[in-house]
C-alpha cells in the first residue's frame, strides 16, 4: 500500500491544490503541518529548501504545479491528448504567473516598496489577469481549458483562497465564470468532504 506524506506551512497556499488532488483521488495521506518558526531547521531536510514536499513510499517529489499535473494523470484530469494538455499546461503557468505578481507585492518588506508596487498591482495587473480568466473560462463552457474540468481548474480554485487572503478580497466577487467555477469545484464531493474537514485557518 503506498504512503504519502504532504509537508507544509499550516495554510492553504501551494499545499492545497495536492490536497485536493490527493483528496479528488481518494487518497489517504499525512498531513503534516509546521508552524513558521520550525521552518529554519526543517528547511535543510527538504531537496530544494522548499515546501511544499510530497513523500510518495518515502520518496521525496516537490513543486505543487509537476505534483498536481502527476495526480491529475493519474485522475484521467490532464487532457486527450498533448494539446489538450498544453492548454491545461498553458493556463496553469499563466496563473502563475499572476499569483507571483500578487506575491511579490504581498510579501515585499519594505513599506515604501510595498506602497509602489501596489496601484499597478490592483489598478492593472489583477484586473487584466482576472478579466482573462474570466473570459476564458466562458469560453470553455465553464472551466479553464478544453471545454472540461481538468487538474488545472483544481489547481486555480484550491491556490485561489490563499490569493484573495493575499490581495484582501475575494477576486471571484465581480467574475460571475470564476465564481462559478470556484463553486463548481468545491462541490465536486470528494473535494467538498476535504473542505468540511481540513484545519481551520487562510
Amino acid at each position: 500500500m503506498s504512503g504519502y506524506k504532504l509537508t507544509y506551512f499550516p495554510v492553504t497556499a501551494l499545499g492545497e491544490p495536492i490536497r485536493w488532488m490527493m483528496s479528488y483521488l481518494d487518497i489517504k495521506f499525512e498531513d503534516y503541518r509546521f508552524e513558521r518558526e520550525q521552518w529554519p531547521s526543517i528547511k535543510p531536510t527538504t531537496p530544494f529548501g522548499q515546501v511544499p514536499v510530497l513523500e510518495i513510499d518515502g520518496k521525496s517529489v516537490w513543486q505543487s504545479v509537476a505534483i498536481s499535473r502527476y495526480f491529475g494523470k493519474k485522475a484521467d484530469l490532464a487532457g486527450k491528448d498533448e494539446w489538450e494538455s498544453l492548454m491545461i499546461d498553458v493556463i496553469v503557468d499563466t496563473f502563475t504567473d499572476f499569483r507571483l505578481a500578487v506575491g511579490k507585492w504581498f510579501y515585499e518588506s519594505d513599506e515604501a516598496t510595498k506602497k509602489k508596487l501596489e496601484k499597478p498591482l490592483l489598478e492593472t495587473t489583477v484586473p487584466f489577469y482576472l478579466e482573462k480568466f474570466d473570459s476564458t473560462i466562458k469560453e470553455n463552457g465553464g472551466f479553464l481549458a478544453n471545454g472540461k474540468l481538468s487538474w488545472g481548474d483544481i489547481y486555480f480554485v484550491a491556490t485561489s483562497g490563499y490569493i484573495n487572503h493575499m490581495l484582501g478580497f475575494n477576486m471571484s466577487d465581480k467574475y460571475e465564470n470564476i465564481k462559478a467555477l470556484c463553486e463548481k469545484v468545491a462541490a465536486i464531493p470528494k473535494i467538498k468532504e476535504w473542505i468540511d474537514k481540513r484545519p481551520a485557518g487562510i
